[in-house]
C-alpha cells in the first residue's frame, strides 16, 4: 500500500485526499490501540516527542515527553480498567502547509471497572484537537489535547485507575 508521504509529485487533490485518509487512520488507530491494549500500535501514532494536554477535566499539567514514556505511562493506567471503549467521530482536518495538520475529532471514552465505590462505568464526552506532523513514516500526532465537555458515571473508578499505575496523564 502506498501512503501519502510516498506520493510526491502526484496530483495535489489526490495527495490531499491521501493525507486526510492517513490522518483519519492515525486518529482511529489511537483509539483502537488504547482499547485493544496494543501498545506498539499506540506508539505508532506519535512523533518521537509529544505534547500531551489532558488539563481540561483532569487537572493534569500540559506535559512534553518522549512518546515512549507516554506509552509506558498510559499502558498500566488503561490496563487497570476491565474494559475501555474510545469512539472517535466527526473528524475535521485542516492543513498548515505540506507537513502540518490539525484534526479536531469528537470522542466518547467509556471506562469500565467494577468497584466498591458505586457505578462500574465512567464516560468522558468531548473532543481531541490533535496537531500532526508529516514524518518519514507518515503522519503522526505531535500534540494531543483533550477538551472535556462533560462526564457521566462514577469518577471514582477513574481516580482508582489514576492512582493504580505510573502514568502521568489519562488517555
Amino acid at each position: 500500500m502506498t501512503t501519502s508521504h510516498e506520493t510526491r509529485g502526484g496530483d495535489a487533490r489526490v495527495l490531499w485526499l491521501l493525507d486526510r485518509a492517513e490522518i483519519g487512520d492515525v486518529q482511529i488507530r489511537y483509539a483502537a490501540s488504547t482499547d485493544s491494549r496494543d501498545w506498539e500500535l499506540f506508539r505508532s501514532c506519535f512523533t518521537d516527542e509529544v505534547e500531551v494536554d489532558f488539563s481540561d477535566g483532569f487537572g493534569q499539567p500540559v506535559t512534553r515527553l518522549a512518546a515512549d514514556d507516554w506509552v509506558r505511562g498510559t499502558a498500566p493506567r488503561m490496563e487497570s480498567f476491565q474494559a475501555t471503549q474510545h469512539m472517535i467521530t466527526n473528524l475535521r482536518i485542516s492543513f498548515d502547509g505540506e507537513n502540518r495538520a490539525t484534526c479536531v475529532a469528537y470522542v466518547r471514552a467509556s471506562h469500565h471497572l467494577p468497584n466498591s465505590t458505586g457505578d462500574s462505568d465512567q464516560t468522558v464526552y468531548g473532543y481531541y484537537t490533535n496537531h500532526f506532523e508529516r514524518t518519514p513514516h507518515g503522519w503522526r500526532i505531535a500534540r494531543l489535547k483533550l477538551t472535556t465537555l462533560w462526564m457521566t458515571g462514577n469518577f471514582g473508578i477513574f481516580q482508582t485507575a489514576l492512582t493504580s499505575g505510573n502514568a502521568t496523564t489519562p488517555a
